[in-house]
Parts: C-alpha cells; sequence; structure tokens
C-alpha cells in the first residue's frame, strides 16, 4: 500500500505480482543454492528481490537500483539507537559512527552477495547509490545528532528529502523490513506449519547443498555468551567447525575471560566441537598479536569463513576482533550484539542452558550467587539489581563472569558435573568459584 501510495503521488509506474503460498518454495528451492544460505532473514529479504529482478528481466530492463546502504551510513537500525543511548556520555558522535562503520564492514556477506548472485542470475547490473564511495565517506563524519534526533532515525536523509520536494508522509515515513511488508516471512512461516517444521530455520534447512552456509570458528570462553552466541549460529545452521580460545595469564585482561578457563577442554568434548588452544601472557597489545595466530591456526586447520563472537556491548573487544578478521580475510559474526541483557538471559534458560555464576564482582551479589544453576528467579533478582544500583543484568560491566555446564541436545552431547569447587572470597561482594576437579557425564534423561 505504501508503495503504491508513494507511486501515485510522484507519477512513477509501479509493477505489483503477487505470489500464492503454493507458489513460495518453487522460489525458495530457486533462491537457496543461489545465495548459498539457508538464514531465515537472507532468505525472506531474497525472495522479494528475486520476484522483483524476475519482474524487472521480463520487461528487458538492464538495470536495477536499490536503496541498501542507507540504514547504515544515516543511523537507520534499532542498533544504531542502542549504540547512541549505550555511549552518548562516553563516546559522543564516535561510538554511533563507529556502529556505522561497523555493519558497513559487514554487508557484503549479510546483503551484497545476496542481491548481487540474484541480479546476475537475471542479466541485471545492479547500482547502489548509497554506496557510493565519496557519499559513504562523508556520512561516517557526520555528527550524531543530525543521524538520530529524537528518536527519528535517518533525521538528516529525511530533512534532506523534505527539502527536496517530497512530501513529508513519504519522507518521514518509518522502515519495514522487506521480508515483513512483502509478507514472505509470514509465508516462510506458514509452510514450516504444514510441514510440522518446529522452526522456519528448520524447514528452510532441507533445501541446502553442500555448499551452502559457512565454516565458522567461535571464540569461545566456556561462558554463556559465547557459547549461545555458538547455539544461535548453529540454528541457522552454519557449520561450526572449532572453537577457539586465548588461556591468559593476566587475570586482569579486557580482552580474554579468565575463570576457569580450563574447563574449555571439557565443554569442547561435551560439544564434539575441536578446540584451538593459545596461550597468552595477557600483555595488551602481545595478546592481540596472540589472538591473530590462534585465529591464523584455526583458519588453515578448518578452511573457515568466519568468526563467531559472543560480544553483546564491548566495542573494545570487537573492534579488536574485526581489525584481525578483517585482515585475515575473515567475516565476523556476532548474533547477540545489542541484544536486551534481560532478554538474552531468559533466552538461554529457556532454551535448556545450565549456567552457574564463577565470579561476581559488584554491591547487591555476595557468594551465595556462585556454583549454583542460575533460574528465572535469579534473573528477576538481578533485573531488580538493575533498576535499584544500575548493575548489568548479563554482568556486561564486570559484575559477573558465568560458566555453562549443560546445554540443548543438539549442541550439547554430554555434561559438566562439578566434583570439587572452593570459593576464594576477597570481600563481601567479591569473590571467585575455584572449580578444581570436574568431570563430563551423560545427559540426564527425562522419561
Amino acid at each position: 500500500i505504501a508503495a503504491q501510495n508513494t507511486a501515485q503521488a510522484l507519477g512513477f509506474r509501479l509493477k505489483v505480482k503477487k505470489i500464492k503460498l503454493s507458489e513460495v518454495e518453487w522460489y525458495i528451492k530457486k533462491i537457496v543454492p543461489l545465495i548459498e544460505s539457508t538464514n531465515v532473514i537472507k532468505v525472506g529479504v531474497a525472495l522479494p528481490f528475486y520476484v522483483a529482478c524476475e519482474m524487472a528481466k521480463e520487461d528487458g530492463l538492464k538495470v536495477i537500483f536499490s536503496g541498501l546502504g542507507s540504514e547504515e551510513i544515516f543511523g537507520g537500525y534499532e542498533r544504531h539507537e542502542k549504540a547512541l543511548q549505550l555511549h552518548k556520555d562516553l563516546q559522543g558522535s564516535h561510538s554511533l559512527n563507529k556502529e556505522c562503520l561497523s555493519g558497513l564492514l559487514k554487508m557484503y556477506e549479510r546483503d551484497l552477495y545476496r542481491d548481487d548472485v540474484i541480479t546476475m542470475a537475471h542479466q541485471l547490473e545492479l547500482r547502489l547509490p548509497f554506496l557510493d564511495k565519496k557519499l559513504v565517506a562523508y556520512a561516517l563524519k557526520i555528527p550524531e545528532q543530525y543521524k538520530i534526533k529524537d528518536s527519528t532515525k535517518k533525521w538528516v536523509l529525511r530533512e534532506i528529502m523534505k527539502e527536496s520536494g517530497l512530501p513529508g508522509v513519504f519522507a518521514e515515513r518509518k522502515k519495514r523490513a522487506a521480508q515483513y511488508g512483502s509478507k514472505f516471512d509470514k509465508a516462510i512461516a506458514k509452510l514450516a506449519q504444514q510441514q510440522k517444521q518446529p522452526t522456519k530455520s528448520a524447514y528452510l534447512n532441507q533445501f541446502r547443498t553442500n555448499s551452502t552456509n559457512l565454516r565458522l570458528g567461535a571464540l569461545f570462553t566456556g561462558g554463556k555468551d559465547s557459547t549461545y552466541a555458538i547455539y544461535t549460529m548453529k540454528r541457522q545452521h552454519y557449520d561450526v567447525a572449532c572453537l577457539i580460545t586465548l588461556k591468559s595469564k593476566n587475570q586482569a585482561s579486557y580482552m580474554f575471560h579468565t575463570p576457569n578457563i580450563h574447563l574449555v577442554n571439557l565443554l569442547a568434548e561435551a560439544m564434539q566441537i575441536p578446540l584451538v588452544e593459545q596461550e597468552t601472557e595477557g600483555e595488551k597489545e602481545q595478546e592481540l598479536n596472540d589472538l591473530r595466530q590462534a585465529i591464523q591456526k584455526a583458519k588453515d586447520r578448518y578452511q573457515l569463513d568466519g568468526i563467531i563472537t559472543g560480544a553483546l556491548f564491548s566495542n573494545y573487544q570487537r573492534d579488536r576482533i574485526e581489525k584481525i578478521c578483517d585482515d585475515l580475510g575473515l567475516q565476523i559474526f556476532s548474533p547477540l550484539w545489542h541484544k536486551d541483557q534481560e532478554e538474552e538471559l531468559r533466552e538461554i534458560l529457556n532454551a535448556g542452558f545450565s549456567v552457574v555464576l564463577s565470579s561476581i564482582a559488584a554491591d547487591g551479589l555476595d557468594k551465595s550467587w556462585l556454583g549454583r544453576i542460575l533460574t528465572e528467579q535469579d534473573i528477576n533478582r538481578l533485573v531488580e539489581l538493575h533498576k535499584k544500583k544500575g548493575l548489568n543484568p548479563a554482568g556486561e560491566g564486570g559484575e559477573f563472569e558465568s560458566l555453562v555446564l549443560d546445554g540443548p541436545d543438539e549442541l550439547f552431547k554430554k555434561r559438566i558435573e562439578l566434583v570439587e569447587t572452593k570459593i576464594q572470597e576477597e570481600s563481601e561482594h567479591t569473590a571467585q568459584l575455584i572449580v578444581k576437579k570436574a568431570v563430563l557425564q551423560d545427559k540426564r534423561r527425562v522419561e
């Protein structure tokens, strides 16, 4: 409807094609091998784009334009607003433009390859005005207050559109993703339901080819975030070929998780995923060289295409990992980036993970939190501490570290049992769980 209203008001010729639910699977069978992915979002976006290109070819067109890139350079996504809210008192516009740049670096794997192969399949030339090199360079220097203003994303672009004569009703229209506006996402859900598939991802997975999806290595600490990131990517049917762990001798490392890091070997065995280990002294710059060496080793050994991180909000970690991956020709995947912390914790428990806290360092927490399985009631308490004391519910401020002992059967083939532990207490609100002995056990089966 929005497209029809805009076309009518501006005098554009608009072609509309309606696709029956019974026809959607035919398109999916064409698209999945073409874009080499069964990712639900990628396929959902590819469907309307494929149909549009099909129509353009039928009309004898040779060139097609896309507005892809405007969200990244002008701050059009929810994560841009979250970055602004999180860092406005710390880093100013630098944080928002860094988030824009980070998104641009991921566009080839996420968007450009998909759109390129679809247009090539229809003998069309794809042109992307918003990714013009000079425009991108200029846009990345625009101060944050002109990109997001009073919760209006892409504010400066909308103002330019209105100054150019575009009616405000069109210039101020909120973005709606292609897969939702076209209702192809609903179509995929209905097809999955018809085939009694548990998820859209499971439904799409049947159309995989040998070349579909990428081989990934996962930066792994044994904590909840890195483990849940692996689970998230595996559920999208990416091939997690190995785990990569840095064992730092520096207990105060900003880059690497240190509590009970020796347990990653057991966790790797529990998940039946090969482990690549690298020791580091934990010196600020040298530890980055050690990380580069570990990732290079994993890439060579397992022919990796990319790296998974469990980063939530730490630009310090993500920026450095991105730089290394870029230098090594690897893509980076941060599936939890800017996920709501309470939401993440509840998702982890609902998915069936068993998580304990391995260290605490915050007012409101004490040694009673250590070594016991987190529950919904614990999450409620963490949320209350966030409201009362500003504690980050997922421990993003270093308030606590975690250790995963078990998880869904599709990821964990065995579980870890802590046999001997002790608590090392520094103060009332600072303590650490020391695991002296842990063993693998068969999973408990509920009859």
